[in-house]
């Protein structure tokens, strides 16, 4: 206990003097550990007693990150303010920068919300740092509820390091982020004398350098942007040809296997097959080219099906979704898929009961079956998956769960120094750096810091001796040190 204190203390005064700058970095957020002070935890506690006791409505405050279905849940939580018996009132807060650190800082100061919306994807979020520090209430009293346990199923999803640590239970998802797919123009496709997406990586590279010789500087092959490019959709490449980052069965982080991928995806760039200027423009921006029909290929996961209907609808052409391609066209790996949007409890809330009936609400059969029949997200719970008329979910059927798709278990968070795999693959395939460079330069860093993590206790070493690729949730977990 003391030492959880005095780490604690070192992390607020981290924190306090990263407020003046909350836009940094994702990468940046993941290597801070949230910071603990009760007293500030429990001064904001008595403010919401003191409300309470006024006889007013309990207002139970949430926060989220989730700017693309805010329309449906904003019109949601009014209804339930006007219309439940429960004496609750919803106040919904959006944060779109820094959202993990932001959740730390308030926690720190007596501000944090009540609950907080959640998923596998938040960026910089580390649960297991947030649990040790005592920030977050576990929930496994309140999710044996029979009602929740129907429509959510809860007992079945549970992902160690995802929304468990421990035995305790922080969250459960209500929905899912599919893999990535290949979002592409039909018409550019055809007329460069294809009837079918490749499924290869180099029969991509071909297409693309097909589509751009037809273009004559007026269209492109693929567009990528500047947020995440790896990571968008060549590195759901990698996880189906077989390669991934982190070797279970050896415990150990290892990046040999993406030397042909940096290879071959690089010709996009040797070829000039990309978007001129896509690398410096954000993800709305390459959005709004791709619907204007200056390049033919684009990658992104199952949001893109609301995206492409509603915030940036395609009506210049018609649009085809394709399974990500692998290095020689089988699968030898499942892609990665997210649990998303679930509301984990802050232990500071006040009204533990009260913020529960709201997960409830947000959790319930009548909230999500519009949630989901309006395409904000795959549903995740078989029992969702009946519920929900499909026809109405329009292009999400195109992102529909494929049969290699899984949840992998957590990889070790560990502190690294540098850039993160992501940006080194990346500077791989542009050629700044050789593949052989990047690979041993991740394999050294990587394993460092697990190595060091481990020593000082921040971090366990994650063994699966029967890892499956194909199959990576099954195996038998084990932690070591």
């Amino acid at each position: 206990m003391r030492r959880r204190r005095w780490v604690s203390l070192m992390l607020a005064g981290t924190m306090a003097a990263s407020l003046a700058g909350c836009s940094g970095s994702s990468d940046a957020a993941k290597d801070q550990e949230p910071a603990k002070t009760e007293k500030s935890a429990e001064a904001g506690s008595e403010k919401k007693e003191e409300a309470a006791d006024s006889g007013e409505k309990t207002v139970v405050t949430v926060w989220t990150q989730d700017r693309h279905d805010s329309e449906y849940v904003e019109s949601k939580i009014e209804e339930f303010n006007n219309t439940n018996d429960k004496g609750i009132e919803i106040a919904l807060n959006v944060i779109t920068d820094d959202y993990a650190n932001m959740m730390s800082l308030a926690y720190s100061s007596g501000t944090a919300p009540d609950i907080a919306g959640v998923g596998a994807a938040t960026s910089g979020f580390d649960l297991k740092t947030f649990a040790e520090a005592g920030i977050l209430e576990p929930l496994n009293e309140y999710i044996k509820d029979a009602e929740y346990e129907k429509v959510t199923e809860a007992s079945k999803l549970q992902f160690e390091g995802i929304n468990v640590i421990d035995g305790n239970v922080y969250w459960i998802p209500t929905g899912m982020r599919s893999g990535t797919r290949i979002e592409y123009n039909k018409e550019l496709v055809e007329k460069a004398g294809y009837t079918e997406f490749p499924d290869t990586l180099e029969g991509v590279v071909e297409l693309a350098d097909k589509i751009t010789q037809q273009g004559e500087g007026t269209t492109y092959g693929v567009g990528f942007t500047q947020s995440v490019p790896f990571e968008r959709w060549l590195e759901g490449v990698a996880e189906t040809s077989g390669i991934y980052r982190y070797d279970f069965k050896e415990g150990k982080f290892n990046f040999d296997g993406y030397k042909p991928l940096i290879e071959t995806a690089s010709k996009f760039f040797t070829n000039n097959s990309v978007f001129p200027g896509s690398m410096s423009q954000g993800v709305d921006a390459m959005r709004a080219q791709f619907v204007e029909g200056t390049f033919g290929i684009w990658g992104n996961a199952s949001q893109e099906a609301g995206v492409f209907t509603s915030q940036f609808p395609i009506d210049k052409f018609e649009w085809g979704v394709a399974e990500v391609p692998s290095l020689d066209g089988t699968r030898k790996g499942a892609q990665a898929i997210k649990p998303q949007k679930g509301y984990m409890m802050f232990s500071s809330c006040p009204h533990k009961d009260k913020a529960w009936e709201v997960i409830k609400f947000f959790s319930s059969e009548e909230f999500l079956k519009g949630y989901l029949e309006a395409g904000l997200y795959l549903p995740i719970s078989d029992y969702m998956d009946g519920i929900i008329d499909k026809s109405k979910t329009g292009r999400l059927a195109d992102f529909a769960l494929t049969d290699y798709e899984s949840v992998y278990p957590t990889v070790p968070s560990v502190t690294l120094e540098g850039d993160p795999y992501g940006t080194v693959i990346w500077r791989a395939i542009m050629g700044d750096i050789s593949a052989d460079e990047a690979i041993a330069d991740l394999n050294k860093r990587y394993n460092e810091a697990l190595e060091n993590d481990i020593k000082i206790e921040k971090t366990k070493r994650i063994v699966i001796k029967d890892f499956d690729p194909l199959h990576p949730g099954e195996g038998t977990v084990e932690y070591t040190e």
